[in-house]
């Protein structure tokens, strides 16, 4: 019979759902729409996204989410709700719920995700950390006696870590990641351009033209803003050698933090790495050339995991396979309901 497993990946951006045994279910920005005057959510996910900018001043669209953990705890308990509602229609047994979580969560941080969690109706709740899940949902066999090594640009935090017989041997977190990368874009427009354009504009010029150097891609994209001159509506041509100055400090630092990892790493493990290479995850993995920089930096093969974007998730739902043999990164939260 089965369990009605779900894992979530709970991002800064996006709420990745998915059922055990089957592919992911939902995938929808991680906003709230919420109608201030009456404290109430009007709208949460894709149709909250489509009022970004767009609202009156007593509608408010709501990251409650911010660098991977809860900012607002009333808000990301409705999300949670309406999300986990549109995946799980059985009201009779009420589902085991996997959360995966960075690597650097604190314990405060951690009791609000399971308190949210709880709030949708889970009956037990098990927290799993980014790298584990995005290992096992890259097709990794993480209970072997052997390293790999997962880097996990999320929208909030890039998560790296060492894996080996089920659990996390080196690890770190930096707050340098996907939204990082889109308020990078915006100043750069506003500093070099004199042109302000939305979050939204900056995150489609990071996916569609931004590339790490050297690389021979370039592209050019048209965009629209407000003149910081003439306070009017402006278009503009932005090219990816535009956004170099950008993108390229934020991924350095990146490598910087993995280069950190790799030196810590038993001489062993790190035999491993160089045969098997590192596994890029998450929605920045697929920034043009980041696998190709990162490779030179580290002096190892890097490849992007095969969904970067859901592998998260999948390896989330996949953690109750094989929950038991994890020697850490997965543990079960349900007991910490209550405890402050």
């Amino acid at each position: 019979m089965a369990q009605n497993d779900i894992g979530i990946d709970l991002g800064t951006t996006s709420v990745i759902v998915s059922v055990e045994g089957k592919k992911v279910e939902l995938n929808q920005p991680s906003v709230v729409a919420l109608d201030t005057r009456k404290e109430q959510v009007l709208a949460v996910g894709d149709e909250a996204l489509a009022m970004v900018g767009r609202t009156p001043s007593y509608i408010s669209a709501i990251y409650p989410l911010k660098d991977g953990v809860i900012s607002n705890h009333t808000l990301t308990k409705e999300l949670i709700c309406r999300f986990v509602n549109k995946v799980y229609d059985g009201r009779l047994i009420k589902p085991r719920v996997a959360v995966c979580v960075p690597s650097a969560i604190t314990g405060i941080e951690s009791d609000a995700v399971v308190e949210a969690v709880v709030a949708a109706g889970a009956r037990k709740v098990y927290l799993i950390d980014e790298p584990i899940a995005a290992a096992l949902g890259s097709g990794i066999d993480i209970l072997k006696p052997a390293g790999h090594m997962v880097v996990d640009i999320g929208g909030g935090t890039t998560d790296i870590a060492v894996i080996s017989l089920g659990g996390k041997v080196m690890s770190a977190s930096v707050k340098i990641a996907g939204n990082t990368f889109d308020d990078a874009i915006m100043k750069l427009l506003r500093t070099k351009f004199n042109v302000a354009v939305g979050a939204r504009t900056a995150e489609e010029l990071k996916k569609q033209i931004a590339c790490c150097q050297p690389c021979t891609f370039t592209e050019t994209m048209e965009v629209k803003g407000r003149s910081l001159i003439t306070g009017l509506p402006q278009r503009l041509t932005v090219k990816t050698e535009d956004l170099y100055e950008a993108i390229m400090p934020l991924v350095e630092q990146i490598a910087v933090a993995a280069h950190q990892v790799l030196e810590r790493t038993p001489p062993e493990l790190s035999g491993d790495i160089f045969t098997d290479g590192v596994v890029l995850t998450g929605g920045g993995a697929q920034m043009k050339g980041i696998d190709e920089y990162l490779s030179r930096q580290l002096k190892v093969k890097v490849v992007v995991s095969p969904d970067p974007v859901n592998c998260v998730a999948l390896g989330t739902s996949r953690c109750f396979e094989i929950g038991e043999q994890l020697e850490s990164g997965f543990q079960d939260a349900t007991p910490r309901i209550g405890r402050r």
